[in-house]
């Protein structure tokens, strides 16, 4: 047999295997819910945002290793309260920004000092940013199952005021959005999302199943709605195809995850762009119809 055909059968070994499967299945329902979410962070332009949650995950896993309990689940609970704190802030991007980088600072502190004074075992409380997709289990899977509903559904549901606030914030208020509200859901499920996905990738990389697929969405569609199908099937696509690849080479899911997304932005980066300026005012485009 050629070594093509054992790295096949290998393959189709691992692919029967329970952790393999439930890998893939929360692949299938982060590439749905996900790439969204980084639609939402290129549209409000709250690129902190990822690094400011991965340092609120890090206090919620040190909570949950001092207190006994889920440290993923005190993860996820952390993020989404400082989603919702941080939203009274975002009256202007400069301020939600800077709401982001002091929400860092003192999460990272708060962190340190915890796992210092309790005496917690700080490497594992790290270990866990680096993800580990073959240990997801069915609360892994009800998260971003009701991520992959919530997302997509909340951008149906409201896409014309997600598409002004997207757009222009202070439009979006003098047409009458619940900007207040509005922007509070959304960062509360960018929150969670961030949180969701360490496991996945490791908080280092979620970029992978949020920001990069967005990225490359923005090149292709022309509008909100477009722009969102097509964040979606990259992330499908990408997910698939590095997650079959990791475990056709045996290398670490996550880096194989980036450098796939990766290469597919900087291929559709040299297709030229069919409109000029910003990508949000192509999603204004979609307001009229959406009445």
């Amino acid at each position: 047999m050629t070594s093509a055909t054992l790295a096949g059968a290998d393959l189709g070994a691992l692919l029967q295997l329970v952790p393999v499967q439930r890998a893939g299945l929360a692949l299938l329902l982060a590439a749905i819910g996900l790439p969204v979410i980084g639609v939402v962070i290129v549209g409000l332009d709250i690129m902190p945002v990822r690094f400011a949650m991965m340092h609120v995950a890090l206090l919620g896993i040190a909570v949950g290793l001092l207190t006994g309990l889920d440290p993923m689940l005190c993860a996820l609970v952390a993020c989404a309260l400082a989603g919702a704190g941080v939203a009274p802030l975002a009256r202007t991007p400069d301020g939600l920004s800077g709401a982001m980088g002091l929400l860092m600072s003192l999460a990272i502190a708060a962190a340190l000092l915890l796992l210092a004074v309790s005496g917690v075992n700080a490497s594992s409380a790290f270990a866990l940013l680096w993800g580990s997709i073959l240990s997801v289990g069915t609360p892994d899977l009800v998260v971003l199952g009701v991520l992959a509903a919530v997302v997509p559904g909340l951008f149906w549901w409201r896409r014309r005021d997600v598409g002004l606030l997207l757009y222009d914030r202070e439009l979006a208020q003098c047409s009458g959005v619940p900007v207040r509200v509005l922007t509070a859901a959304l960062l509360v499920l960018v929150a969670i999302a961030v949180a969701g996905a360490i496991k996945l990738t490791g908080a280092l990389l979620v970029d992978a199943l949020t920001l990069l697929p967005a990225l490359a969405a923005r090149r292709l569609g022309d509008s909100l709605k477009s722009i969102t199908l097509w964040a979606v099937g990259i992330g499908v696509a990408v997910n698939a195809t590095g997650f079959l690849l990791a475990l056709w080479l045996d290398w670490p899911p996550g880096p194989v995850l980036v450098l796939t997304a990766g290469a597919l932005v900087l291929a559709v980066h040299f297709i030229p762009e069919r409109r000029i300026g910003s990508w949000r005012a192509p999603a204004s485009a979609s307001l009229p119809s959406s009445h």
